[in-house]
């Protein structure tokens, strides 16, 4: 969080024209260009293809990222600003290869994964992308836990962990976008509409968080760590990887989120609404014992001591 003396000319300089460039160029600069083609796969051992093939992801995984790549890619198609569209276009592109990336694992495991129709063009495209950028704050938030969590627990091999770590890292890049694109957005609106605005996009996160809710709840309900919920599983599966408590593993989101996000421009927003709920939560639950205490990744940079954050 910034200090309160700060506050004000943050907030003049969010929905600035330095704004806009700094959250684009953060993204636009930091990808990484390559084929999803080129991937080398590693062979898998008996046991971890099983592992892999156990986990209750894949048919709502690839066709999320298909979903979501579509609804993206339709927004910077049409959108005006040249640098946004720029930089929402790419964020398009990645999602694609997120999708191809899921369905050449697939293949490439022998994993089945039902057929699904083309998603159709979104009629809404900034309300769709808010929407599903948010629903990816909550997934991210999770998942840089869980991955931590595995590659900890040595649950698959160290070759199919180091070819997903980058990916991990561009969904990092994904929900700074977001927030940042967010704020703007507001901070561009007249005045008089930014209630509505405000309204609508509340909204949108209380659909986004009861339906993350519902999914958890409906895959801890299940006998087995994640069960068949597919979209529950980022938030129950930890016992599937590790003998580790919810608060370790609340506590290990937290370090991986702040890991995640610290590499990039300490100015820009950063994702605040799930984190700070989780701090406050955490702090309502039993202290873990030594043996399940979280031990976090090393840091792959300085942390920033003072950042704005944001919904």
């Amino acid at each position: 969080m910034v200090a309160s003396r700060d506050f004000a000319s943050h907030g003049r300089w969010v929905g600035s024209e330095d704004h806009k460039h700094a959250f684009c160029r953060a993204f636009i600069d930091t990808h990484r260009p390559f084929d999803a083609g080129t991937l080398a796969w590693p062979d898998l051992d008996e046991d971890s293809l099983a592992r892999l093939k156990a986990l209750p992801i894949w048919n709502e995984a690839v066709r999320t990222e298909a979903e979501t790549a579509r609804k993206v890619q339709v927004l910077g198609a049409v959108e005006p600003d040249p640098l946004l569209s720029e930089a929402i276009a790419l964020q398009g592109y990645e999602e694609g290869r997120h999708a191809a990336i899921l369905r050449l694992l697939t293949e490439r495991y022998g994993i089945a994964v039902e057929p699904f129709d083309v998603p159709e063009a979104p009629r809404d495209p900034v309300w769709e992308f808010l929407s599903t950028g948010y629903g990816e704050c909550i997934d991210s938030f999770f998942a840089f836990g869980l991955f931590a969590l595995g590659k900890r627990s040595r649950y698959f091999p160290d070759a199919l962990i180091d070819l997903f770590d980058p990916i991990m890292q561009e969904e990092a890049r994904h929900i700074l976008f977001i927030v940042n694109w967010a704020a703007y957005l507001r901070a561009r609106t007249p005045w008089l509409r930014r209630p509505r605005f405000d309204a609508r996009r509340t909204w949108r996160i209380a659909l986004q968080l009861f339906e993350h809710a519902g999914h958890a709840w409906r895959a801890g309900a299940d006998a087995d760590p994640g069960g068949d919920s597919q979209e529950g599983f980022m938030m129950t599966s930890h016992a599937a990887f590790e003998n580790v408590d919810a608060r370790s593993f609340l506590e290990l989101c937290l370090t991986e989120n702040e890991r995640r996000l610290t590499p990039y421009d300490p100015r820009l927003l950063r994702p605040s609404l799930v984190p700070g709920a989780v701090r406050v939560f955490v702090k309502l639950l039993p202290k873990s014992g030594p043996r399940a205490a979280a031990t976090p990744l090393p840091a792959s940079s300085p942390a920033s001591t003072e950042r704005p954050e944001a919904r």
